[in-house]
Parts: structure tokens; sequence; C-alpha cells
């Protein structure tokens, strides 16, 4: 593996993107949102920059609320908000939403099944600054809340389609956000996305590698070059982490000799026991790699090194898919 420089990008954004990226897709999806529905207002945590809202902040002045650095009382706002009949997009970083908001996510939002969206800013491991920056198990916790939808999309398209079917369907939501220069994916002209449903992006007979989030578009580059070297791997992309297509799931994993589940956040808990948790309710014996991270804090340091360190970039990806070895902790 080549050696990859510590250089740490700004806040929570990819520095470099190689192909096709939209900048801000959130907060632009949002502020043409909010040109055909007066309902919808934004909030943040004093980081109207650093999540991306500032399309929507500066279309809508007067619908766009900075709580300042008190996350607790931002989502207390949005499930305020929410009761009078707004539908409200609270955004910030994921790790003080998901720590510090905790209870009021919980309980004033999905419990009162308020119309709040919940749009979490550096997820799992991409934030330079270390444990206090980092939300690796924010997946763990959310999917652990009842009513609460749980969604992370892979690339540009996809985040714009889950802000706006969050949009129209009443309840609340907690979306992983992308920032920054968003790698395009998937094609716009076909796409579709459909709450609590994955989608097959690849069929395979030998390995089936399911993915969520901008890992599963490492899941593809590694499909490819496993294809190349005689071995044919699926790939099940699964935005909707919570509620779970278990079906599709079981699915894809039937007729392989093994899994190999990616994620961008602890493997204990997330979407690869999730995996687990429905083969072992199907009936389904077959071996599971989850490839995700360990039950540790993780240093400061660029995704991109923090990824190759850990085991979550491409080449490590592509090991698991060919050979079955991915030798991390």
């Amino acid at each position: 593996m080549a050696e990859v420089k510590n250089r740490a990008g700004g806040m929570g954004e990819i520095a470099e993107v190689e192909g096709p990226y939209e900048r801000a897709p959130f907060g632009t999806e949002l502020a043409d949102l909010g040109a055909l529905d007066e309902r919808i207002v934004g909030l943040s945590a004093d980081m109207s920059k650093y999540s991306d809202i500032i399309p929507f902040r500066d279309r809508f002045p007067e619908r766009y609320f900075n709580a300042g650095m008190a996350e607790q009382n931002a989502v207390m706002m949005a499930a305020g908000m929410a009761k009078v009949g707004k539908i409200a997009f609270c955004a910030t970083y994921a790790a003080f939403l998901t720590r510090r908001a905790l209870d009021f996510i919980a309980v004033s939002c999905a419990h009162s099944n308020a119309n709040v969206k919940i749009v979490a800013g550096s997820p799992g491991l991409v934030n330079p600054y270390g444990a206090t920056h980092q939300s690796l198990e924010d997946l763990v916790v959310m999917r652990s809340i009842p009513d609460l939808t749980v969604i992370d999309p892979c690339d540009a398209v996809e985040l714009r389609h889950a802000v706006r079917a969050a949009a129209a369907t009443p309840g609340t939501f907690y979306i992983r956000n992308l920032r920054g220069k968003v790698p395009v994916v998937f094609d716009e002209t076909d796409f579709t996305f459909e709450i609590g449903r994955a989608r097959l992006l690849r069929p395979g007979r030998d390995v089936a590698v399911i993915g969520t989030g901008f890992m599963t578009a490492r899941a593809l580059a590694a499909a490819e070059t496993a294809a190349g070297q005689g071995v044919s791997a699926a790939v099940l992309h699964v935005p909707t982490v919570k509620p779970l297509d278990a079906e599709a799931i079981a699915a894809v994993c039937a007729d392989v000799n093994r899994v190999i589940v990616v994620e961008n956040g602890v493997r204990s808990g997330g979407l690869g026991t999730a995996v687990v948790e429905t083969l072992s309710d199907h009936g389904i014996a077959v071996p599971v790699q989850r490839i995700g991270l360990g039950d540790r804090f993780h240093p400061c340091g660029s995704q991109a090194y923090n990824e190759a360190l850990f085991g979550l970039d491409e080449d490590a990806i592509t090991r698991a898919v060919i050979t079955g070895d991915w030798p991390h902790t």
C-alpha cells in the first residue's frame, strides 16, 4: 500500500475528490425545498458553514436559526417548531448531536413523533480532530431509538433524495451528512430512493458485499477489481439503516460463500450487527466479515490517513473481497 500522508482536511470536508462532485448538496436541496414549502425551517448550533446549510440560510434568513454552541437548545427549538407545524432541519456535528443532545432527540423528537430532521455532519472517521469530534458510534446509538428513521447516503445524488424524502415524510429522521466536495456515484437520470429499501447495485455468486454510506462506493470499486481476478462479488447498498431492508439482505446472502459488511463506524452494534441478526432470523448460515472500526478511541489525522491505518480504505476492502484477509482490529 502506498504511503498516505497525514494531512487533515478542513472540518470534516474531504480535501481531494477524484471524479465528479457537487458542493453542498444538503443545503442546496434544502433551499430548493424551502422555496416550495414555507413550513421548512433550518437550524444549526454555530455550525452553518461546516454543516453546508448556508445555501438555505442565505436564501431564507428569516427561517434560519442559530442556537450557538448549544446542541440541546437547537434540537429543542426544532422540536418546538415542529409542534406548531414546521418541518425543522437541524444540522451540526454528529458527535455533538448524538452525545450532548441524545435525550432531546429520543424524547422530544422521536418519542413525540416530531417532524424534526437531524442532519449530522462529520459522521464516523471523517473529522480530523480526534475522539472529541469523531462520531464513531452514531449509527449504533441512533438505530436503537424507536420511531426514528436512520439514513446513511452514499453520494451527493442520494443525499439530495434523502433530504427530499425526509421533508415529505412525517416523523423524526437522522441523516448522515456529506459536506464539501461530495462525490457523485449514482446517475441522477435513473436513480430512485425509497425509505427502507436497499439497492442491489451488482450481482455476484462468490461473495456479497453489503455497504452503507460512502463505503458502498468503495465496495463497488473493490468488486470491479475482484472481477478481474475471477471473484464474483455482489454489492448491496443499504442507505436506510433503520428501518432495515431485511429481505434484501437475506436474499443477497442466501447463495454466496461469504459476506462482507463495510461501514464507516464501529463494528459492534452497527450495520454489521444488523446483518448478523438478520441472517440469524432467516436461518442463513454463512461467514460474515465486518469491516469497520474497533472498540477504541481513534486519533487525530486526515480521513485518508486514518482510513488507511484502520482498514477502511479501498485497498483494504479490495483485499478482503479477493482473499478474505482483513488484518485490522
